[in-house]
């Protein structure tokens, strides 16, 4: 199965109705498939914080926004990839300082669905 969280993730908040709805559901079978692959490890690959973990952490900034217009909560519905990302921020100072602030990735992203017509 391809992974295609960019684009599911995009769609949250970039669609409206049935197309919304096909979206979310792809949305948290990508989030479901990665908390299986994460396990009971700490890091993707293992002990060591590797390549997918560094490809995947980004997302965090945008867990805000896929909350809101996803209807769902990460640290309840999926606790294992919620800890792993407090793992990663709070055991990897590279990760704490370089994501961008979920905030500021929820107010662009209200700005997009503006500039979408979909909220007014």
């Amino acid at each position: 199965m391809k992974i295609q969280l960019y684009q599911t993730g995009r769609n949250l908040y970039t669609t409206k109705g049935e197309e919304h709805e096909a979206s979310r559901n792809e949305f948290l079978e990508c989030l479901k498939l990665l908390e299986g692959e994460l396990g009971d490890k700490p890091y993707f690959g293992g002990e060591t914080f590797g390549y997918v973990d560094v490809s995947l952490i980004p997302f965090y900034s945008w867990f805000q926004a896929y909350e809101t217009f996803g209807n769902f909560n990460f640290e309840h519905e999926y606790p294992k990839l919620f800890a792993w990302v407090k793992r990663c921020i709070q055991n990897k100072e590279s990760v704490s300082k370089t994501l961008p602030e979920s905030p500021k990735v929820f107010a662009f992203v209200q700005h997009l669905r503006k500039r979408f017509g979909i909220e007014d």
